[in-house]
């Protein structure tokens, strides 16, 4: 999939920006970013963690709606759209409609002149003018991947959400396309990764999300570079696709089943919408594994042999890779 996610933030405390960083032109970075800083620190004493957490999501993950972000830092939708429109009047964050398919509308949510200031001083990078940010919005709101993008963005806030309202389990990492690719020098391309714990247990996985675009010839064809990936010495994550029926799902399993070859360096696992109603969120048993009957298992029982080691990611994620680490900077 062509990638529509934006830049990744390096956390720092929100009341302790970067002042004085030299820019690659040998002058102070803080005499291009005076004026960010300034409308920063006017704001401060209006913005929480939770804000700033907001701000690293977007800039992280592009665009989540109303309902993603309720669901992973409010109490109820209600105080969720009231804050976010607070945070809108601020031009913290921008806002544009969105029609999900089957109907249902949405807001839409993507940074905005502060928290894009926020998020470049954070990088020592010149901040974006307000033409730079409009078009940033207009281009993903008109983007023909921007369904793909969020429905990737609902498997990542469904965990976040699951460990919220169950109070157990914890998303250790969540990175987009473009950081995983850079992260694995452009050796795999997945919509997503993440590092799921629960239970004592812990799975990483490349997730690939599919909306029944692609034949599923080209879905099994992605699976060689992750095999590739794994005997070069990658980390035994499992690949995980997110299909859009049952008998989608069935036909993959069919076609993974003619390729024994994969199966044996790969751990392939499946899940479609109705397995996750069921299941009530992608951490239960929802996941089908290749080679296997159709019961299903939870997240965590997909790495059987997560603790191999891998001299491509021979540690656990670092706390700097929680996405909601601003939440913890108090």
């Amino acid at each position: 999939m062509a990638m529509l996610d934006g830049n990744v933030t390096r956390h720092c405390s929100p009341t302790d920006p970067p002042l004085h960083r030299r820019n690659t032109n040998g002058g102070s970075s803080s005499d291009a970013a005076r004026p960010a800083i300034a409308a920063l620190i006017a704001a401060a004493n209006r913005l929480r963690p939770r804000d700033y957490t907001i701000a690293t999501l977007l800039d992280a993950h592009t665009a989540l709606t109303t309902d993603q972000l309720a669901a992973i830092l409010f109490t109820n939708r209600v105080a969720c759209r009231h804050r976010l429109r607070e945070l809108q009047l601020l031009r913290f964050i921008d806002t544009f409609p969105y029609v999900r398919p089957g109907g249902a509308r949405t807001a839409c949510w993507v940074p905005g002149m502060l928290s894009a200031r926020y998020s470049a001083l954070v990088r020592d990078e010149p901040p974006p003018t307000a033409r730079m940010l409009q078009e940033r919005r207009d281009r993903v709101m008109l983007s023909p991947l921007l369904p793909h993008l969020l429905e990737v963005n609902d498997v990542f806030t469904g965990l976040l959400a699951h460990a919220r309202r169950a109070g157990t389990g914890r998303l250790l990492r969540w990175w987009s396309e473009r950081v995983t690719a850079a992260a694995y020098d452009q050796r795999i391309h997945p919509d997503g990764h993440g590092v799921w714990a629960d239970g004592g247990g812990s799975v990483g996985f490349f997730l690939e999300l599919d909306r029944g675009t692609e034949t599923i010839g080209k879905l099994v064809a992605k699976l060689a570079a992750y095999r590739r990936f794994r005997l070069d010495g990658g980390p035994d994550y499992p690949v995980v696709f997110v299909l859009p029926s049952l008998a989608r799902e069935r036909h993959l399993h069919q076609r993974l089943a003619d390729t024994a070859n994969i199966q044996e360096s790969l751990v392939v696992a499946t899940t479609m919408p109705d397995a996750v109603a069921a299941g009530r969120s992608v951490a239960g048993p929802v996941w089908w594994r290749a080679g296997h009957d159709e019961s299903r298992i939870g997240l965590t029982r997909l790495a059987h042999e997560h603790a191999k080691p891998s001299p491509l990611d021979s540690s656990g994620p670092p706390s700097m890779d929680d996405p909601l680490y601003p939440l913890t900077l108090g």
